[in-house]
């Protein structure tokens, strides 16, 4: 997470965040961890079709039990965090054309369970 190029609307930054994301045949897995301006770390792991749809989820918080996506294009996607069937989160994620960057509009409820509104802006590492 580029903390200088990312905007928080509602909700605070988290300290530190990495997003790792490899595809497997037909499905993606997404990992995110972070430690949160709290202190505390959070770990969202889930796999979902790279076409879309319903994923399912590995590690994650009390705040989502599952995980839909869908394919918008070829550099863009969005999925929602789920819990008990009804979207709680959002994230439209757009990569740049050269990989290097990956945006990610979100809003909805934290793997802490509260508000949170944000532009996250990632820079790839190797």
């Amino acid at each position: 997470m580029n903390h200088a190029k990312s905007k928080y609307a509602a909700g605070l930054p988290p300290r530190e965040q990495i997003a790792a994301i490899t595809v497997k045949g037909r499905n993606m897995q997404v990992k995110v961890e972070a430690i949160t301006a709290e202190g505390k770390k959070t770990v969202v792991h889930y796999e979902i079709p790279y076409d879309g749809g319903m994923g399912r989820m590995f590690e994650t918080s009390p705040a989502y039990d599952g995980i839909l996506g869908k394919h918008l294009g070829p550099y863009e996607r969005e999925i929602s965090r789920l819990k008990d069937g009804k979207a709680v989160f959002t994230a439209r994620s757009i990569v740049s054309p050269d990989g290097r960057l990956m945006s990610v509009y979100s809003k909805g409820v934290s793997p802490l369970g509260k508000p949170v509104e944000a532009h996250v802006v990632y820079d790839r590492v190797k």
